[in-house]
């Protein structure tokens, strides 16, 4: 019997991917996703690409009837904890549904996972825990200072384990902090689907690539960096995947909290990437010089050698897959899962 892992947000574009990587490594899988900002379809095309199938579940983690119910279907061995809002503007304008959505939903999780007596989670945290960070590259052991209410409510999810650890010495939770997943999977099924306006730039660059939006605003070229626009440490999705896996796989039923950035190690600028970008379309990608955003940094990226060292991950695949995997995708699903695809399924 393979390990059965409940991925909490599977149908979203890390959570796709993860639950792609964990089929592949021979886990079963369970999907409970709302689809608030996510497409079935996106799990449709994960069964196809592994010749697996998945459990999937339409619910909200909030209702705690709802997860016990699959819980006691399911029998899961462990959990990876994806679902959740993302977007820091809109937390700033909404703390307390972020507060609700993301902080509150853990620990109804993490109490249907004690009461099925469930010891395992991998929990999807950020680099936004950091805040301003005083230098890079960023360690695990620096100053959590998050300078929104998302970041805060990972952070608060993050205290939670950490508590419940202390509680529970046999309980395992791994938090995962990622820098800036970008990419897809190189068959060009899944990818990122962002409802409404992307807020990261390469689905934003995709979307100019492929003629659905005008243009690209930089925020930004007066910044302490090589070009003067802003240095992120983008990781691609399927090293991200990867990396979940390898924590499960290390740490399953372990106890303890263990803490890890994913992230290549190196700085890409926005200009760097729109010109990468440009390179793998063979398309111009008009922009625009915008004022700086309020709480943006100039430089943010991992030292991973902690994940190097105990989860034996690093990230392997460079800028030019991530541009491309994304351009594939791009092109196959120009508007995403919703359009039709007729192009992507003769494939």
């Amino acid at each position: 019997m393979s390990q059965r892992i409940l991925v909490t947000g599977g149908a979203g574009y890390i959570g796709s991917h993860t639950c792609l990587a964990l089929l592949q490594a021979g886990f079963s899988v369970v999907v409970v996703d709302n689809l608030s900002n996510s497409n079935r379809e996106a799990l449709r095309r994960v069964e196809q690409l592994s010749s697996r199938t998945i459990s999937f579940y339409q619910a909200d983690i909030r209702d705690k009837s709802a997860l016990q119910a699959i819980f006691a279907t399911e029998q899961p061995d462990a959990v990876i904890h994806f679902a959740g809002a993302k977007a820091v503007g809109e937390s700033v304008a909404k703390p307390l549904f972020y507060y609700d959505n993301n902080v509150n939903a853990s620990g109804v999780l993490l109490a249907v996972m004690q009461q099925f007596n469930v010891g395992t989670i991998v929990f999807s945290s950020s680099a936004t825990v950091y805040g301003d960070p005083v230098s890079v590259p960023i360690r695990e052991d620096f100053t959590l200072q998050p300078t929104n209410p998302y970041g805060r409510s990972k952070l608060m999810v993050e205290q939670m384990l950490a508590d419940l650890v202390v509680a529970a010495p046999q309980f395992s939770a791994v938090i995962l902090r990622y820098f800036n997943p970008v990419g897809a999977h190189e068959s060009g099924r899944i990818g990122e689907d962002p409802n409404g306006i992307p807020n990261n730039l390469m689905p934003f660059i995709s979307q100019v690539a492929v003629g659905r939006r005008p243009e690209l605003a930089v925020f930004g070229n007066d910044y302490p960096t090589t070009d003067g626009t802003g240095v992120r440490d983008y990781i691609h999705v399927c090293d991200l995947a990867d990396g979940h896996v390898k924590a499960l796989q290390q740490f399953f039923n372990s106890g303890g909290c263990h803490i890890f950035n994913l992230g290549t190690g190196s700085g890409v600028s926005v200009l760097q990437m729109l010109n990468a970008f440009a390179a793998a379309s063979a398309k111009p990608i008009p922009y625009r010089i915008a004022p700086r955003r309020p709480g943006d940094i100039a430089a943010c990226y991992a030292d991973a050698t902690l994940a190097n060292q105990q989860l034996h991950w690093r990230a392997t695949r460079d800028l030019e897959a991530m541009v491309h995997d994304s351009w594939r995708w791009q092109q196959q699903n120009p508007q995403g899962y919703t359009g039709t695809d007729q192009q992507a399924d003769l494939l």
